[in-house]
C-alpha cells in the first residue's frame, strides 16, 4: 500500500498562545502548547514544503499496512552518524541521533499532533497561575534497561546535568538553554517542582529540548568514561551494539512501560538497527534495493525519486512539513566579511530565490520569507527580506571593497551529499556574476556542526528552526549563546526575544513575532532559501512510524523535523 501523507506548514502552530492564557484550571489537560525547541540539522540543499496538501493520516499510524504484529527486525538507513554519542548533557544530537534517542531514552514531555507537548515520563503536570513553578508527577512502574526505577531524584539529576550543574558532567548546550530554570526541588519520589526565573510557558517543551532530552538512568549519568556509548535509559529499545560509522542495534525492552490503545505491549520489533548513509540518493538505492527497511530524507532529488516509486507502488512513502524547518544560508558575523551588514545584503541580493528553487529544489519546495512558516505565529508574508536585484548586489560589492580595501570574498561550507553540492555550485555560479568571490569546502554533517560551534568559518548552509517555535529560537538568536552559530549580537533582536518569552497576552506576542521577523530581514542575518519536506520511506508492510496514540489517548505529532518515534514501527514482511 502506497500512502503520501502531507502536513500543512504550521499545522497546529498558533496553539501555541493558547498555553498563554490565564486559565482556572491550572492541569496539563486543560494546557495546550505548541512550542517546539528545534533539533539543529546541517542543512539539505534544498529544506521546504509546498503546504498544499491536508493530513489524511489515521492519527496512529497514516501509513498502516494491516495489524501491528510481533517480532522481526528493521534496518533503518539515516543521513549522519553520531560520532560523539548519546551522554544527552553533552551530546551534540542532529536529527540521526535524535533518532537513535527516541529508541533508547523516553522525555518528560513529547509533541502531540493537537495539543502541543503533553505529559510521557511526566503523568502530569501543573503549574501557579503565572507559568513560573511547574509541579511534575512521574509515572508509577518505569524501569532503566539495568533494571532500576525512575525517580524524581534521578530526573532531578538529569536536569541538573543538562543546565551544568551536577558532578562531572559538563553541558554544551543546556547550561544556555535551560538558563531560565532556577531550581528544581524534589518533592518526594515521584514529584518534583522546577522554578523559572521568569514565566516560561515554554519549559515543556525545553524539557523534550527536540529529542534531546532524554532521561539517563543514574549509572549512565555517573560514569565519566564510558556514557557517551553505554546508553541506560528508559525507552522501548536496548542498545546492543555500536560501530562507530557502520550501525547500532537496540533490542526490544522486555519490560517496557507503554501498550498500544489496545493493551498490547510495546514494542512490538525485536530489533531495530540504525545505519548512517550520508548520501540521500544512496540511501534511496539501498532501500530500493531492499538492503534497507527505512530510510528518511529531506532532499529534493531523493523525495523526487521516492515519489515516483512510491506512485509504482514499489514502496510505502509518508511526507510530512508539519513544524516545517527552514533551509538557509547562515552567516558568520564574528569576522569579515560577514560582520558587515553590506556584505550580507550583496549576497541576497545577488541570489535569485525563485529560480533556486526550480533549479535545486526541484520545484519541490516553498521559498521561505523568513524563520516562521504559514500559519505559525510570527509569520509575515512579506519580511522585507532584499529581493534579487545583480545591479545593487553590485553596488554593494563595490561599496564593500571600497570602504574595507578587501574583495567581497568567502568560503562556503556545506555536507558533502549530491544535493548540497548542486545547492553550493548554484550559489557560487550566482554570486560570481556581480563580483563575490565564494569558495566551496564540502565536509561530513557531524564536523559542520563542531565547526559551526568552534567560529572558524565564514558562512554555512544549515537546516533548522521549526514552525510554531518563536521562544525556542531565542537560544538560536540570543548574543551570547553557545548555540548562536552565526554570532548574531543585535540588541534589538535580544530584547524581543526577552519579551516574547514571557508574555502572556496571544496578540502581543504574535505581534512581537512578526516583528523579529522582519528585524532578521532587515538586518539579513541569515539568507532564507525554502521550508523542509520530510520523508519517511519504508518497504511495503511495515507501519507504526508515528506511534500508536499517546499514554493519554492524544495523537502523536505528525511532525518530523525531531525524528519521530520508534515504539509503535512493525514490520509483517
Amino acid at each position: 500500500m502506497v500512502v503520501h501523507i502531507f502536513s500543512p506548514i504550521g499545522r497546529a502552530d498558533t496553539s501555541i498562545f493558547h498555553a498563554m492564557r490565564p486559565s482556572i484550571l491550572r492541569s496539563w489537560r486543560f494546557r495546550c502548547l505548541s512550542v517546539l525547541l528545534t533539533g539543529f540539522l546541517v542543512a539539505s540543499a534544498c529544506s521546504g514544503s509546498d503546504g498544499e496538501n491536508e493530513n489524511t493520516g489515521s492519527g496512529v499510524d497514516g501509513d498502516d499496512p494491516g495489524e501491528p504484529v510481533y517480532g522481526g527486525e528493521v534496518t533503518y538507513a539515516l543521513e549522519a552518524e553520531t560520532s560523539g554519542g548519546w551522554c544527552i548533557p553533552e551530546a551534540q544530537l542532529a536529527i540521526s541521533g535524535m533518532m537513535v534517542a527516541w529508541s533508547i531514552y523516553d522525555f518528560l514531555f513529547v509533541p502531540s499532533e493537537d495539543d502541543g507537548f503533553v505529559p510521557y515520563l511526566a503523568e502530569s503536570v501543573e503549574t501557579n497561575p503565572d507559568d513560573t513553578e511547574w509541579t511534575i508527577t512521574l509515572r508509577d512502574g518505569v524501569k532503566f534497561h539495568d533494571g532500576t526505577e525512575l525517580d524524581s531524584t534521578v530526573v532531578k539529576n538529569n536536569i541538573d546535568a543538562s543546565m551544568g550543574r551536577y558532578p562531572n558532567r559538563t553541558s554544551l548546550l543546556g547550561s544556555f538553554t535551560l538558563a531560565n530554570i532556577d531550581t528544581v526541588e524534589v518533592l518526594d519520589e515521584s514529584t518534583l517542582v522546577v522554578t523559572t526565573k521568569v514565566p516560561w510557558p515554554a519549559l515543556p517543551a525545553y524539557l523534550y529540548g527536540g529529542a534531546r532530552t532524554g532521561i539517563m538512568a543514574q549509572a549512565q549519568l555517573d560514569d565519566p568514561d564510558t556514557c557517551d556509548r553505554e546508553l541506560i535509559g528508559t525507552g522501548p529499545y536496548m542498545l546492543e551494539e555500536w560501530v562507530v560509522n557502520d550501525h547500532l542495534s537496540a533490542v526490544r525492552n522486555p519490560d517496557y512501560w507503554r501498550s498500544d490503545e489496545n493493551g498490547n505491549q510495546l514494542p512490538y520489533l525485536d530489533r531495530i538497527t540504525f545505519k548512517p548513509v550520508p548520501d540521500a540518493q544512496t540511501r534511496v538505492n539501498g532501500l530500493l534495493s531492499g538492503q534497507y527497511d527505512m530510510m528518511m530524507t529531506s532532499a529534493a532529488a531523493a523525495t523526487e525519486t521516492l515519489n515516483g516509486e512510491a506512485a509504482e507502488g514499489n514502496i510505502d512513502l509518508v511526507q510530512s512539513s508539519t513544524n516545517a524547518e527552514v533551509g538557509f544560508m547562515m552567516f558568520n558575523e564574528s569576522r569579515p566579511p560577514f560582520d558587515d551588514q553590506g556584505a550580507r545584503e550583496a549576497v541576497a541580493t545577488a541570489l535569485d530565490r525563485s529560480e533556486y528553487s526550480e533549479v535545486v529544489s526541484l520545484g519541490l519546495l516553498e521559498t521561505a520569507s523568513g524563520p516562521f512558516p504559514p500559519g505559525a505565529p510570527g509569520y509575515v508574508e512579506d519580511t522585507g527580506f532584499p529581493t534579487y536585484d545583480p545591479d545593487r548586489a553590485k553596488e554593494l560589492v563595490a561599496d564593500y571593497e571600497a570602504r574595507t580595501g578587501e574583495p567581497l570574498e568567502f568560503t562556503y561550507l556545506f555536507s558533502s551529499d549530491d544535493d548540497n553540492v548542486r545547492s553550493a555550485q548554484f550559489i557560487q555560479e550566482q554570486l560570481s556574476e556581480v563580483g563575490i568571490v565564494m569558495n566551496l569546502k564540502a565536509s561530513e554533517q557531524a564536523a559542520l556542526i563542531n565547526t559551526a560551534l568552534g567560529g572558524e568559518w565564514d558562512a554555512m548552509a544549515f537546516r533548522n528552526f521549526p514552525g510554531g517555535v518563536p521562544d525556542g529560537n531565542y537560544v538560536w538568536w540570543y548574543s551570547g549563546s553557545p548555540v548562536n552559530f552565526g554570532r548574531i549580537n543585535d540588541p534589538e533582536v535580544d530584547a524581543m526575544l526577552d519579551a516574547g518569552r514571557s508574555e502572556l497576552d496571544e496578540e502581543t506576542a504574535n505581534g512581537i513575532y512578526e516583528d523579529l521577523n522582519r528585524r532578521l530581514a532587515e538586518q539579513v542575518h541569515f539568507v532564507w532559501l525554502d521550508w523542509t519536506l520530510w520523508s519517511v520511506a519504508s518497504q511495503p508492510g511495515i507501519g507504526g512510524i508515528y506511534g500508536p496514540l499517546l499514554p493519554d489517548g492524544q495523537e502523536p505529532s505528525k511532525g518530523f523535523g525531531t525524528g519521530h518515534p520508534t515504539v509503535g514501527i512493525w514490520n509483517a514482511n
